[in-house]
């Protein structure tokens, strides 16, 4: 493949001809789609849609991550001229991606939120494109697990995270980015029985049949192992990644409203994500970067290195020879 250099191309996000591959503009410049992708609204021949939701009132602890969309855009800049390394293909020429932009809600008018994300990721499903989300706190995965269980039905889940996430909650109209997963179960959006949590290293009363692989376990056992066991968990059922930054060890990824030390080092992350290529993968997101807390911008080049591996697994079962 004949690579062309940087600086030839600007604001590919607005200029560029095709939805499908490199792009090779200066990585300190230009509008900051993610990975240089056509930032658009119309959604016509689109296989994934990256979309920002820019939302943290739900947060539990130090609050900033509706900043993280725009951070992991600037961060994914670096990415896009280089076919993604490891993997044997290049899933942004295999696949046709869009950044759709970010969800327009009323932050006055909280009670909204939630319908408003639900009808936001059912457009892009609606017309046939898969959707990658950059959170934003993890209480956004509610709403969009509604969508996409209205057109799978309920999903094998699989979740990266510090917390399960699943602490009982009486009041369905409650926001909070600590509960949405009881949520989740109590509704019947996934398949607790085809759904696995990774890196958990809090306290969690109920796992409500969710298979638990924790971090110690990772640890002890080797990631190889560990992606082996979620193939097996997750089966051919259709799958929602979601991807809570904490998951990793704030030594890697300090940028985050609630740390938890012995996390997840970055090599077994890639190693588990690669691990479970053939999952049939219908979505998934990145939440919880804030990068007010990170001047590093390292946790925000996590969360774009993790939503590059996201779309390698969506356009692995979706003509990765194309």
């Amino acid at each position: 493949m004949a690579l062309e250099p940087p600086g030839h191309e600007v604001d590919t996000a607005l200029t560029r001809e095709t939805l499908h591959g490199l792009s090779f503009e200066n990585t300190f410049g230009g509008v900051p789609s993610f990975l240089r992708r056509r930032l658009t609204k119309d959604l016509s021949g689109a296989d994934l849609a990256v979309t920002g939701v820019c939302f943290d009132q739900a947060t539990s602890h130090r609050p900033g991550t509706r900043f993280g969309p725009r951070a992991i855009r600037a961060a994914s800049a670096q990415q896009p001229s280089l076919p993604i390394y490891g993997w044997g293909f290049d899933p942004l020429s295999a696949c046709a991606v869009i950044d759709y932009g970010d969800l327009a809600y009323d932050p006055g008018h909280l009670a909204q939120f939630p319908a408003a994300l639900q009808a936001h990721i059912a457009t892009i499903l609606d017309a046939g494109a898969g959707v990658l989300t950059l959170g934003g706190d993890h209480f956004i995965t509610l709403p969009i697990l509604r969508a996409f269980a209205a057109r799978f039905g309920p999903l094998a889940l699989v979740q990266f995270d510090a917390h399960s996430d699943l602490w009982p909650e009486d009041d369905p109209a409650r926001m909070d980015h600590g509960t949405m997963m009881y949520r989740a179960v109590q509704e019947g959006l996934i398949d607790t029985a085809r759904s696995v949590q990774i890196g958990i290293r809090t306290e969690c009363p109920d796992y409500f049949g969710i298979h638990v692989i924790d971090a110690f376990a990772v640890h002890e056992s080797g990631p190889k192992a560990v992606a082996a066991r979620v193939r097996e968990i997750v089966g051919a059922a259709p799958c929602y990644l979601s991807f809570d930054i904490d998951a990793l060890d704030p030594g890697f990824a300090p940028g985050t409203g609630t740390p938890v030390w012995n996390g997840l080092t970055p090599n077994q992350v890639a190693v588990i994500l690669r691990g479970l290529a053939g999952v049939q993968l219908v979505g998934g997101d990145v939440v919880e970067v804030c990068p007010a807390l990170d001047p590093t911008e390292a946790t925000a080049i996590m969360g774009a290195h993790v939503g590059m591996e996201l779309i390698a697994l969506y356009a692995w079962t979706r003509g990765r020879d194309a």
